[in-house]
């Protein structure tokens, strides 16, 4: 079985995207095993395709249309691997990321996509407010022991052990099945990040389209990366504006998938609800709580956008 490791990038910061491919050219599995593309997202400035040179099977393409999206259509189309590796530009693989990621999709025929531990790597100490989880920063770790999921039509929900896009391992026949269902779809195709937009979503949408597929999905414990952590992404502004995005989103995503665990509330509700919360949450009390409070407010922008049943 052959991979291809895909590497979406926009503008990125040079000093990660170094350690990022470093890692790459340290993996255990063969050259001829796996080949490399590397995505420039519309970069304001193009990057070099001497990035890749050092892998024979290396590859940079443009994609003009900015967008995460349309970056991994892109490459999606440009693989020739029956594998393919999702690896953003500030994640440093473990060596043996790809030769895992071979052998386990090879035993486990019935895996539509599959993740593992995403450990973060704070390029200075965090501040003393912050607590792990209270935003999402692309991070996790489930522990030892390694989790399948599948659809349960009759009580549909979205898993907690889904993978998460940092390190994304998927099957391509299997994430064809997203491609074919979004392709259409201006709603699913403005889901993924857009430059420096936070919008959010597009993880979810793709493994829940996999899972209805009739595709397994996993968490294997074996897989890891860790995900450098630049301290502007540990500031108060950018923790509340990614909670509130991330919880509007999600309500977003899980509703085009039929899943709706709260029901929609009309939009004139949002800043009175969000001024209950600001109470319920006790967000004046500390930074962390503050940050809870964005996801709550994002949650309702959620599901004053979804339509009556």
């Amino acid at each position: 079985m052959k991979l291809t490791v895909i590497l979406p990038t926009y503008n990125p910061r040079s000093e990660f995207l170094e350690r990022t491919l470093a890692a790459l050219q340290s993996q255990t599995l063969d050259f001829g095993l796996w080949s490399l593309l590397v995505i420039d997202n519309a970069s304001p400035a193009p990057l070099s395709p001497g990035l890749v040179e050092w892998h024979p099977n290396g590859r940079l393409v443009r994609e003009e249309q900015l967008g995460l999206t349309h970056a991994r259509l892109r490459g999606i189309l440009e693989a020739d691997g029956e594998l393919l590796v999702w690896v953003d530009d500030d994640n440093v693989l473990d060596p043996n990321y790809l030769t895992l990621s071979r052998e386990a999709f090879t035993k486990k025929p019935h895996l539509g996509a599959a993740g593992g531990r995403s450990l973060a790597d704070y390029l200075e100490p965090p501040p003393a407010w912050y607590r792990p989880g209270i935003a999402p920063l692309g991070c996790r770790d489930l522990g030892e022991e390694e989790i399948r999921v599948k659809w349960d039509s009759t009580a549909p929900t979205y898993p907690h052990a889904a993978p998460i896009g940092a390190g994304m391992v998927t099957r391509k026949r299997a994430i064809q099945t997203w491609v074919d269902a979004i392709r259409n779809d201006p709603t699913r195709l403005a889901l993924g990040r857009t430059g420096t937009a936070l919008t959010s979503g597009e993880d979810n949408d793709m493994n829940l389209t996999l899972l209805r597929a009739g595709w397994d999905l996993a968490y294997l414990p074996d897989l890891r990366l860790r995900h450098l952590i630049p301290p502007g992404r540990l500031t108060l502004d950018y923790q509340k504006r990614i909670a509130r995005v991330s919880f509007r989103d999600f309500v977003r995503v899980l509703d085009i998938h039929g899943i709706r665990p709260w029901p929609a509330i009309p939009a004139w509700s949002v800043p009175l609800r969000a001024f209950k919360a600001w109470f319920t949450e006790k967000a004046w009390s500390d930074p962390a709580a503050a940050v809870r409070w964005q996801g709550v407010v994002g949650q309702y922008e959620g599901r004053a956008k979804l339509r009556s049943r």
